[in-house]
């Protein structure tokens, strides 16, 4: 094994790169190369999965990154031992802070101030010193060898050639021999590398022209001439460079003298400040005692053996720090009135309610903290905490003032090609149509793309394209891109926070929100060593608050203490009448509701934990509705699961139920039954599967449990560990899943203003919510410009859009023209135009939505009036010159995606109604096994995974009277599915059978029919 690549892009170099820096290491490996060094353009994002690779198949892994010297050129560097790291991360950060977004750069300065002990390479033909030499610039070429030589000295620095086999090599590569035998530097030779193998030349080449927006067709000058940018084997480099053998001498020298850097099994804690002589141990041990004596007052001493347990695992594995700092950032909302909730695996930690940090109580559900933390596990605490979205930011601006900008960053994550972005991007270089690749991309199925190929005339929507041999070969080239990342992005909410300034560890850069990040994702900084808060946004919190202060303006209200047994919200839920419900308001959701009738907040629990991928496909929704509904017996394999499973009707649906049957039955420690089911999770092979299940029967057996018991458990654990929800998550989410059913129940109205001023948040769009408020009497009065505010508001019993709902608009416009409204109100809508000039583009869809029809009703007459300068007000609007009902909905389904005063279907209903034709209302009042028909608008398409592993659609009609569910066969679906997916018209007729929950769809067309 010999050999050395020093200049190698991955994917990593968003879209200069088209492989994965482990199908890199792989390849390498297996060509026997023995170093590689990773050296993205202007980061480090892929060093995590790189450095794993190497490990695993032997190779030693360098780390380094390409950048671009401001008016000099290509440069690349490397790092040669662990304590140069920071020096790479340092000027990538300059580099990144330091210009324009977009324009990264480094100069001669950055260099000088942050190179330290880094070793530079000088690049391939777009390197510093070859284009400098290719564009016969010689002042400058002399320039940048004195600069380098200032900068790097004599044994830092390597003067690159490459192995691209492109017209003038040799001519550049003697001048390149001369330059540095002048300056003593040695040469030494890369492949400079941009995908593993050749035959990824083509999947380059479509990348390049996706980072450049050019055609497939095009010739440009970043387009690579010829397919020599692979990874290629050592002996290619003898034969290229047998004339010159004190190359690789000195490449394999350098290669040598590199070492991995050790960037793993660190550790960096945020340091949470304390008076002096206290330590974090004892600081949060005080914390929580008193917590718990808020929380559990006279069972407090009852409670104090989990916690002790709980406080000494967290102590134990050095994390005392980490939950101070977090207890500190809940108690900064809870001051400051920002409505918060903990939710995942936190919410197994009793510690973590007693310093308010969730508010599901642990101890009385006897959850297993083991399933959060564990000695066994070693790994970082995950502590999920949603916020009112609204004020979220003002959360993060206080951690990032108390711990200081260089100690915090929000965590990047990496937007990866999926299916749609995949086909969008490569079918716009190969030459689509927009519209037509718009709507190719809407029809396709979620799936992977090879399935998709394979399945093609499986598929309605795909059978429809006449040119299935183009759209073939865009899906081809999609899969092949599909899964690689294509740009770094902001995550929700994770927060790193660190004790040494964060660019020790990662580079920083701005984000396109223009927030400071680091260059790793979520799985990554754990990785380095770095701990991360999820500072999350729930718009549902944002709904909740607009609900609460809307009713204290009438009566006194206190959202914290709605009573947790309230018959009537129960019989709303069993009804499945809950759109705008969190969590409960998706058809599958309501459909369960009515099935299992919830009357207890158990229900709701088990029913957030049901309607999930996992639980459907594993059969476990019918035995626990049939066992809760008293149709089928409760029983257990073995009594000693009765306390385990007697929540869940025997049935396992929960995580800490693997846990703590593993744990009960076979004696493993809680933390190794937690491992037990993390690997009966993944574990794929048979052999893997026969390992553990006996070691499991052994344990079981040497407690006394039978085998044929042991061996039934075991099956049945297994059958249900990688669909088991986390129940601590369920229980979080919970009881705002109930508390915001009971405020739709009592108090629909303010809930309704919380949700429009919310959007978007739920599973339904505005025109639905309207529907549904009107349903329940609440009238809806239409865009004022002199009465709306820029959000939804209360009028008396009425509630009125705001201008912020105008498409494109935004907040900041709608709430200027709210604040300079003049006191008589706009009496033109050239007024809004002078006050705040930023509207003016907006004024004629503020028309046509009428908008200005409290100053006239002609808006046409108006819309002639915005024509050219009209600084005297001047009028042709008339009072007797309207636009027709059909024309105003028209417009405001156009600029607001709903009707303001009437739904779309209302002027279609005496015609459907003339063809035979049922409202939803009417079919919602037929008996089940009745044949129906409905004319509606039709939402949300999807193709859930259903037990039988076919392809059931399912989706909603909407007309005037309400919403209706609809379930379309496999059979219907390959008929009919085409109507549904990709370019279709959004009015149907269907025709089906009236079911419980809503209607089996038998027939299906466009509507109106095409003449």
């Amino acid at each position: 094994m010999s050999g050395a690549h020093l200049h190698v892009h991955s994917a990593f170099s968003f879209l200069n790169g088209a492989s994965h820096p482990t199908d890199i290491v792989r390849e390498a490996a297996s060509q026997g190369i023995t170093t590689l060094a990773l050296t993205d353009d202007y980061r480090v994002s892929g060093i995590v999965p790189f450095l794993k690779a190497c490990q695993e198949y032997g190779v030693k892994g360098i780390v380094g990154a390409e950048v671009e010297v401001e008016d000099w050129g290509k440069l690349v560097l490397l790092v040669p031992e662990s304590s140069a790291y920071p020096d790479l991360t340092a000027l990538l950060t300059a580099a990144h802070l330091e210009n324009p977004r977009g324009q990264t750069r480094v100069n001669g300065d950055m260099l000088r101030r942050y190179s330290g002990s880094l070793i530079a390479l000088t690049g391939d033909r777009e390197g510093l010193l070859a284009r400098a030499y290719i564009e016969r610039d010689m002042a400058r070429l002399a320039e940048i060898r004195k600069q380098l030589a200032a900068i790097f000295g004599p044994d830092r620095l390597y003067v690159e050639v490459t192995t691209s086999l492109l017209p003038g090599d040799r001519r550049l590569f003697r001048a390149l021999r001369d330059l540095a035998e002048a300056e003593g530097w040695p040469l030494v030779a890369t492949g400079a590398v941009h995908y593993a193998r050749k035959e990824s030349f083509g999947l380059y080449d479509l990348m390049t022209c996706i980072r450049t927006g050019e055609r497939i067709e095009s010739v440009f000058s970043d387009r690579r001439l010829n397919a020599e940018n692979y990874l290629k084997p050592w002996s290619d480099f003898e034969k290229l460079f047998r004339d010159w053998p004190q190359v690789l001498a000195a490449t394999e020298a350098l290669a040598e003298r590199l070492q991995s850097p050790e960037l793993f099994n660190r550790r960096f804690r945020p340091l949470f400040a304390l008076p002096e002589g206290m330590r974090a141990e004892q600081a949060l041990r005080e914390k929580v005692l008193q917590g718990s004596r808020r929380r559990y007052k006279s069972q407090a001493l009852e409670v104090r053996p989990r916690i002790e347990r709980e406080l000494s695992v967290i102590q134990d594995l050095g994390f005392s720090d980490y939950f101070l700092v977090v207890a500190d950032v809940a108690d900064f909302a809870r001051q400051q009135g920002i409505r918060f909730s903990g939710r995942g695996s936190a919410a197994d930690s009793v510690v973590a309610y007693c310093l308010g940090i969730t508010d599901v109580d642990a101890w009385r559900r006897n959850l297993l903290f083991e399933r959060f933390m564990s000695r066994e596990r070693q790994e970082m605490p995950d502590i999920d905490i949603d916020f009112d979205a609204r004020r979220r930011d003002e959360v993060e601006a206080y951690v990032t003032h108390r711990y200081g900008s260089e100690h915090v960053a929000r965590v990047a994550t990496y937007q990866t090609y999926r299916q749609r972005l995949a086909v969008r991007e490569i079918g716009k270089v190969m030459g689509f149509p927009p519209q037509e690749l718009d709507a190719l991309a809407k029809s396709l199925p979620e799936a992977p793309i090879h399935s998709l190929l394979e399945r093609w005339e499986q598929i309605p929507e795909l059978r429809q394209y006449p040119e299935s041999d183009r759209l073939r070969a865009v899906l081809t080239w999609a899969k092949a891109i599909e899964g690689l990342p294509r740009h770094i992005g902001t995550h929700l909410g994770g927060v790193v926070i660190t004790d040494v300034p964060i660019e020790a560890i990662s580079p920083r850069e701005r984000s396109p929100k223009g927030v400071e990040i680091v260059q790793f994702d979520k799985r990554d900084v754990e990785d380095l060593g770095l701990m991360k808060l999820d500072l999350l946004s729930l718009r549902t919190f944002s709904a909740v608050e607009v609900a609460s202060q809307a009713i204290q303006q009438r009566q006194a209200f206190d959202y914290d203490q709605i009573p947790l047994e309230d018959e009537a919200t129960f019989q709303r839920l069993q009804k499945g009448d809950s759109i705008g419900v969190f969590q409960l308001e998706s058809p599958a959701q309501r459909a369960l509701a009515q099935r299992l009738q919830p009357s207890l907040w158990e229900d709701i629990v088990a029913s957030l934990a049901l309607i999930r991928p996992g639980p459907i496909k594993g059969n476990m929704v019918d035995p626990f509705v049939a066992r809760r509904r008293g149709e089928e017996p409760v029983t257990y394999l073995h009594p000693d699961l009765e306390p385990i499973l007697s929540k869940t009707y025997g049935v396992v649906l929960f995580q800490e139920q693997v846990i703590a049957i593993a744990s009960t039955l076979a004696g493993f420690t809680p933390g190794e039954a937690d491992l037990l089911r993390r690997v009966m999770t993944h574990a794929r092979s048979t052999a893997e599967m026969e390992m553990l299940g006996q070691r499991f029967r052994e344990k079981a057996m040497a407690r006394g449990v039978s085998e044929e018991i042991a061996d039934q458990v075991f099956q049945q654990i297994v059958g249900y560990a990688s669909y088991g929800f986390n129940e601590a998550h369920a229980a979080a989410f919970a009881e705002t899943s109930y508390r915001t059913a009971y405020l739709l129940e009592h108090f629909p109205r303010q809930y309704f203003l919380g949700l429009l001023n919310a959007e978007p948040l739920g599973y339904y769009p505005i025109d639905v919510l309207l529907v549904e408020a009107r349903r329940r009497q609440i009238p809806i009065l239409p865009m004022d410009i002199n009465q709306s505010q820029a959000a939804a508001s209360e009028e008396g019993s009425c509630l009125r859009i705001g201008l912020g709902f105008l498409n494109g608009m935004g907040m900041e416009t709608a709430e200027a023209i709210v604040d300079r409204r003049p006191q008589g109100g706009y009496r033109h809508p050239e007024d809004v135009a002078e006050r705040v000039p930023g509207a003016r583009k907006h004024l004629p869809a503020l028309i046509e939505v009428g908008a200005f029809d409290c100053i006239s009703p002609d808006r046409s007459g108006f819309l002639e009036d915005i024509q050219g300068t009209n600084g005297l007000r001047l009028t042709s609007a008339r009072s007797d010159r309207l636009w027709t009902p059909a024309e105003q909905v028209v417009a405001d389904y156009r600029h607001l995606g709903f009707g303001q005063r009437w739904q779309w279907m209302e002027f279609w209903r005496p015609h459907v109604a003339r063809e035979g034709y049922q409202s939803i209302q009417d079919i919602q009042q037929a008996p089940a096994g009745q044949p129906v028909r409905a004319v509606a608008l039709f939402y949300r398409p999807h193709r859930p995974p259903t037990r039988s592993g076919r392809l059931v659609v399912f989706f909603s009609l909407v007309d005037e009277t309400g919403v209706l569910e609809a379930r379309l066969s496999s059979k219907g679906y390959q008929r009919f599915g085409h109507l549904l997916f990709g370019k279709v018209r959004r009015m149907i007729a269907v025709a089906g059978i009236r079911e419980p929950s809503g209607i089996r769809v038998t027939a299906l067309s466009a509507w109106p029919p095409e003449a």
